[in-house]
């Protein structure tokens, strides 16, 4: 039987047993419709708020300042859109990173064409901004600093808590999408001066398909979804009570088993990215090499001479589950931008592959990996004309 081995929890995680169980009552027992006056709908609102409470433990806020989202993605549109179009008779100023999520970059582009001037920050070469620089854009008409908590590919850690100071310095908004942070990283919205959070469920154990922005209280923010009069009337649609349910339970097992959590998967990536740097040549290893500076599931190579995509389906066949890269850019054949903006070369960007550990993996998984992803980049590079070309062996015609 093919083995299974699943490093790509960056993309997703699987939903745990406890969450599933405690989400089960919600699709046949306690089935109202959370804003229904009458009991089933009592019912399904005191686990919506139970689940409210809960998150908002997690991250130190009030519960009245979680809203529901459909993830991460809604999340990150609403806060940036909603903060822009709210004050945009301050200004129409945005200043975000080069290395954001899709969901920011696009949402800020499609500001863009709406007539609102965006600064993307540039990074270091292990990913992290710059906080003089990121003051020294600061302007007048600036209305809001969106910048990651901790970025989905090579999982550089952003300095939130002094970004949240500059921005308060500055009075200016600042949301971070923690959409990879939250269950990962302890967070203190108070104490980092965040006024918005993006979170999705489904990447710390959760179900799919439900998120959270937390706004904080008193902020005000265009409502992002016309119809009824959900989440304080500020994000119509039908409350998902399932899912909400289980990512309350989620996160609240997250946060409970953080510490021993990351202790297990930081020491699997450690010694994983150890065994690859001493046993394979020509590689890049992307992001902070401090690891305090990463996340501790995060380990992201770039292969010299061969094709990331090449690396992944072989790793497929021998049954491990791996990334080129953030999932939701997965479709695209261009390099990773995230990559070249820290200075990996262009041909070497397209080599690069994503592994990201979980709670469930084990020290015999990463030997196996480690075990064919030496096999595998030998056997590629043995086949690769560019490894001949570089190492003389043979000449352009």
């Amino acid at each position: 039987m093919q083995r299974s081995i699943y490093l790509d929890n960056s993309a997703t995680t699987y939903t745990d047993p406890e969450v599933l169980e405690e989400m089960l009552p919600y699709f046949g027992q306690v089935y109202g419709n959370a804003s229904s006056q009458h009991f089933f709908g009592r019912d399904a609102l005191k686990a919506v708020d139970n689940a409210r409470e809960r998150i908002a433990k997690a991250i130190g806020c009030k519960p009245s300042e979680v809203y529901f989202t459909s993830g991460g993605t809604e999340s990150d549109n609403w806060a940036i859109k909603g903060i822009a179009h709210a004050h945009a008779d301050k200004g129409k100023h945005i200043i975000t990173s080069v290395i954001e999520h899709p969901a920011v970059m696009k949402t800020c582009s499609a500001l863009e064409k709406e007539g609102f001037e965006v600064t993307y920050l540039p990074v270091s070469n292990e990913g992290i901004i710059s906080l003089e620089s990121l003051e020294k854009a600061i302007r007048k008409d600036t209305v809001l600093i969106s910048i990651m908590y901790a970025n989905n590919e090579m999982g550089a850690i952003q300095p939130i808590k002094e970004i949240g100071e500059i921005a308060k310095k500055h009075s200016v908004i600042f949301h971070t999408d923690a959409v990879q942070a939250v269950g990962n990283l302890p967070i203190d919205v108070v104490n980092d001066k965040i006024d918005l959070l993006s979170m999705s469920g489904h990447k710390f154990y959760g179900p799919k398909g439900v998120g959270v922005l937390y706004k904080r209280n008193g902020l005000k923010i265009a409502r992002f979804m016309d119809g009824g009069e959900q989440e304080r009337n500020l994000r119509a649609s039908t409350i998902n009570t399932p899912a909400i349910v289980g990512m309350g339970k989620a996160i609240e097992l997250a946060v409970e088993k953080m510490n021993e959590n990351n202790k297990h998967i930081a020491s699997l990536r450690d010694y994983f990215v150890s065994q690859v740097l001493d046993k394979i040549d020509d590689i890049y290893f992307n992001g902070p090499k401090d690891m305090s500076k990463r996340l501790p599931s995060n380990a992201n190579f770039s292969f010299e001479y061969i094709e990331g995509e090449s690396i992944l389906m072989r790793l497929d066949m021998a049954g491990i589950a791996v990334s080129s890269g953030s999932a939701c850019s997965s479709g695209s054949l261009e390099p990773s931008y995230v990559l070249l903006s820290i200075g990996v070369p262009i041909e070497v960007a397209h080599g690069s592959i994503r592994f990201s550990f979980g709670k469930n993996n084990t020290k015999e998984e990463v030997d196996y990996t480690v075990e064919m992803l030496v096999n595998t980049v030998k056997a590629l590079r043995e086949l690769s004309p560019l490894v001949k070309m570089i190492k003389g062996e043979e000449k352009y015609v």
